[in-house]
């Protein structure tokens, strides 16, 4: 997602600069190369030494006759994007209002007059986040081009963003983002039926897949509403659901508004009527009554003939003759884009292989994230 992307990192004296070491490690796991900058406030949060270990380059703490800013963020500097991370309301201000009295903030003067994508990452107490000097020069640094990765509002504080939502928001800003202004509907993970108010029917998806599909389509500058029964994500819009009715109708409304649709849920082929009790244990056999349920894919066809659609097919045949065969009667029988088949031994597994049909095959092996990007990469294209 960053591979060879050089990070210049900007460390204010938020308390949250403990959390520095974590995120330039989430940062290089993702492929990124990462130089510090930090402002004497931080360096009394966090060492300068620990930066250097986390980032494993020398860390700027003073601006010198070597001119640190125009060599990180200058026209030909080393950066491909500045990160400040975290940010203090000090800084905020200070960059909206082009004060350089810091290293920090000088880069940061720098990077904006050079062009360079700038991310910032708040990090402060609520009532200092909500002061409208602070919600003024966020507004003005946004007009500007500048991405900032919101807080989690807790506790009275807005703290910093997840380490996820931070990679995720640098990958965004230096993206060519050929999904720019499409809204992208993607479902992810199980379904669940209800047998009575304890027990269900499921089965094993993670809803691993379907996570990455939505952060990469988010990366690659597309709106994303993510439909799961699972937690919210800072990479789009969530829309709980539980059962597969729950889920097509979910789906059925962002569609009105969306430019595709990624069916990535392994949703349920059948549900039963739920006992309005538990049912009691015993040792006598019980039968269930099984009902088809409506297919996701033919339902949004159906309502939206238009709507570039992907489907998934999973099997278990462990014949890649036989998987395309059957994505293909799948694609031409509801009009998909294209459509993601795999061996169903795959499920719940951190590595995958799959096959993208459409009138060749795209083999691609390796995380589930790998696949996320090749899935938006080709939805891109079409």
């Amino acid at each position: 997602m960053l591979e060879g992307v050089n990070v210049a990192l900007g460390i204010t004296g938020s308390i949250a600069a403990v959390r520095t070491v974590e995120f330039v490690h989430e940062l290089r796991r993702h492929g990124a190369n990462v130089r510090a900058v930090m402002t004497s406030e931080a360096a009394n949060i966090i060492h300068p030494w620990s930066v250097e270990f986390a980032t494993e380059r020398d860390v700027v703490t003073e601006i010198t006759g070597a001119v640190e800013h125009v060599d990180l963020c200058g026209v030909e500097g080393w950066a491909d994007v500045y990160l400040v991370s975290p940010a203090t309301a000090n800084t905020v201000g200070k960059m909206a209002s082009a004060v350089d009295d810091t290293p920090v903030t000088t880069c940061a003067t720098t990077a904006l007059g050079s062009g360079l994508p700038v991310v910032v990452v708040p990090a402060m107490h609520k009532p200092m986040y909500d002061h409208p000097g602070v919600l003024e020069a966020i507004e003005q640094l946004e007009s500007w081009g500048v991405h900032f990765v919101e807080p989690r509002i807790e506790e009275g504080k807005a703290k910093i963003a997840s380490d996820e939502a931070i990679a995720t928001g640098v990958a965004r800003a230096v993206d060519d983002r050929p999904l720019d202004g499409r809204h992208v509907v993607v479902t992810a993970g199980a379904t669940t039926e209800s047998i009575d108010p304890i027990r269900v029917l499921t089965n094993r998806a993670s809803g691993a897949t379907g996570r990455a599909v939505a952060r990469a389509c988010y990366v690659r500058g597309a709106d994303v509403t993510l439909i799961h029964d699972g937690p919210d994500v800072p990479y789009a819009t969530v829309e709980s659901v539980e059962s597969a009715a729950e889920m097509t109708a979910a789906a059925e409304d962002a569609a009105a508004d969306a430019d595709a649709l990624v069916s990535a849920a392994a949703i349920a082929d059948y549900t039963v009527e739920t006992a309005a009790e538990k049912i009691r244990s015993g040792k006598e056999s019980l039968t269930l009554e099984l009902e088809p349920t409506p297919k996701l894919l033919d339902t949004i066809r159906e309502a939206y003939p238009d709507l570039p659609m992907v489907g998934f097919k999973a099997e278990t045949t462990g014949d890649d003759d036989a998987l395309i065969e059957r994505a293909r009667d799948l694609r031409d029988r509801v009009g998909l884009e294209f459509v993601v088949a795999n061996d169903a031994d795959v499920m719940d597994e951190a590595e995958t292989r799959a096959l993208l049909v459409d009138d060749d095959v795209e083999v691609v092996s390796g995380s589930k994230q790998q696949l996320g990007d090749a899935i938006a990469d080709r939805l891109a294209r079409s």
